[in-house]
């Protein structure tokens, strides 16, 4: 997914003190018709969950009487990207060649590294669910890894009960299941859904903070109540994460996890980098059609690719994480 923002901050990320409860705030995606999403990563009190930069939340869009997903071919580098549906499809395809079908339960995962550009289009046949809900995450590389070779994967974790709730690890391990798809630093990545009056405690790695994206229903986190499309946070040093259904309804959430994530980044439109220089080259090479980034072919929509904005009149220079 791509952020079409016309005119995106630049956007420091760092660890900081904050824990407590992150609000979304809605943004378009695409054009004059484009669907609304709720970003909650990043944000000036929170920049990253672990090595979590970027969480958009989005539906339930009924894409027979709405624009639905229609994302040109766009850029990104230095990250990974995280497809995640609750319902609905979504056909991707990209520069690595790979053209594949973004289904509920089954986790894609794109690696961009140093440079790969994609295409996503929800589906709007008749075998389709036309109801388009879900989430899309980004995952920063770490400096060693940051210009590694295209890929993608794709995963169809296995449910598991626990306690009246459903689990769905689609990345890292929790409560004995574990996903086997390649993440270049630890990370968790987890569906969870509470039955009503259900209440849930996960042993969870001391190590790691957390957070908690709320979809649907009424959930308390380890005492904080959210309202959907929250995301609730909690620094590392905990070895429980506490969850509690207190609505008459079924609730579902979505939980992130991994170690703080300590190198200095700076997200600007679709390009995680480590400098203003950075950024500045990676945007000239797509504008200027560099190899770098590669072609998707067989997209058939409105534009060929996605232009990149301009960049900020000012620059911004990383500063230092605070101390934890």
């Amino acid at each position: 997914m791509s952020n079409t923002d016309p005119a995106p901050a630049e956007v420091i990320c760092a660890a900081s003190e904050f824990t407590g409860v992150l609000h979304a705030r809605e943004v378009p995606l695409g054009g004059p018709r484009a669907i609304m999403v709720r970003r909650t990563l990043p944000q000036r009190e929170r920049s990253l969950i672990g090595a979590w930069c970027f969480a958009d939340h989005y539906g339930p869009h009924d894409t027979r009487t709405g624009p639905g997903m229609d994302v040109p071919p766009h850029p990104h580098t230095g990250l990974q990207t995280v497809s995640w549906l609750f319902s609905g499809e979504v056909e991707h395809r990209d520069s690595a060649g790979v053209h594949a079908m973004v289904r509920p339960g089954e986790l894609n995962l794109m690696t961009a590294g140093a440079g790969i550009c994609h295409s996503e289009v929800s589906v709007t046949s008749a075998a389709a669910n036309p109801i388009l809900h879900g989430v899309q995450l980004w995952v920063a590389l770490p400096h060693s890894d940051r210009d590694t070779g295209r890929d993608f994967a794709h995963h169809v974790p296995v449910p598991r009960t626990v306690d009246g709730a459903t689990l769905r690890v689609f990345l890292g391990e929790l409560a004995e299941e574990r996903s086997p798809v390649h993440t270049f630093t630890p990370l968790l990545g987890a569906q969870i859904d509470l039955e009503p009056g259900a209440a849930l405690t996960l042993d969870v790695d001391p190590t790691f903070e957390h957070g908690v994206l709320l979809d649907e229903g009424s959930v308390e986190v380890s005492g904080i109540t959210l309202d959907v499309a929250d995301l609730a946070f909690q620094r590392h040093g905990c070895q429980e994460l506490h969850l509690a259904n207190r609505g008459s309804g079924p609730a579902r959430m979505i939980l992130l996890g991994g170690p703080p994530f300590d190198e200095e980044l700076v997200l600007w439109w679709n390009f995680v980098g480590r400098s203003h220089d950075d950024i500045a080259a990676y945007r000239e090479a797509w504008q200027a059609g560099d190899a770098q980034f590669g072609d998707v072919h067989g997209y058939r929509g409105r534009i060929a690719r996605l232009p990149a904005p301009p960049l900020p009149n000012g620059r911004l220079k990383p500063r230092a994480n605070p101390t934890l």
